[in-house]
């Protein structure tokens, strides 16, 4: 067996503060109230996130760009029939990007939705006053009665993956996401973890951070 780091300090980082931030969102979002504040800052935090995975699925290590698991339909379906090679058990298997994909989008979907929603009550997105009223009222009925629904569907999905892949096929896809390391029967590809990687990566964050501050700012200024 080899032993190979595949996720980065910057993925995993990025993994577990998006799963605590959209648990937070659900939480706060279903109580309403005063906690509606912590809701809007957790979705500023979703959204920083998903600028610094967009741009670290350029510049981030080996396993963690995107080019390593966009696949061709035609590899999906071999891997359906059993196809499997090594860098399907390194990274993120045919299945597996696609599940990363779709949480991705419909989170991005959600938060976007959010950033122009309007509850008519207390709270408003800093975007709601930059669109027209069909546009707030389409976002608004969006967030609120299908992305929510949707967000959670697929995180239940994720959970009964990482079960069914303990449990069946013997596989801890959550060990390798706080250690970085997999154990693997055959060499691959390692990805870059170095001292050089990780300021890189403070730094993009860093700088979507305030990307989306000035964003905020913009909209709170009128």
């Amino acid at each position: 067996m080899h032993t190979i780091r595949i996720w980065d300090l910057p993925t995993r980082v990025f993994h577990w503060l998006l799963a605590a931030c959209v648990i937070g969102l659900v939480i706060t979002g279903s109580v309403g109230g005063n906690w509606m504040n912590w809701h809007l800052r957790l979705g500023y935090g979703v959204l920083t996130l998903l600028l610094f995975r967009l741009v670290w699925g350029f510049l981030g290590g080996h396993w963690s760009r995107f080019g390593t698991f966009v696949h061709a339909p035609s590899t999906v379906l071999a891997y359906l029939r059993g196809q499997v090679r090594p860098e399907h058990e390194a990274g993120h298997t045919p299945l597996g990007a696609l599940s990363v994909f779709a949480l991705l989008l419909i989170l991005a979907a959600q938060v976007t939705s959010g950033l122009m929603s309007d509850d008519e009550i207390a709270v408003s997105g800093p975007l709601a006053r930059f669109v027209s009223g069909d546009t707030v009222s389409l976002a608004t009925g969006y967030h609120t009665e299908v992305g929510k629904f949707i967000v959670i569907a697929l995180v239940v999905l994720h959970v009964l993956a990482i079960v069914f892949y303990k449990l069946v096929k013997k596989q801890s896809l959550v060990r390798p996401m706080v250690v970085g390391d997999k154990h693997l029967p055959a060499p691959v590809v390692p990805a870059r973890d170095s001292a050089g990687t990780r300021l890189l990566a403070l730094g993009v964050l860093i700088l979507c951070g305030a990307a989306v501050a000035w964003m905020v700012r913009l909209g709170n200024a009128f």
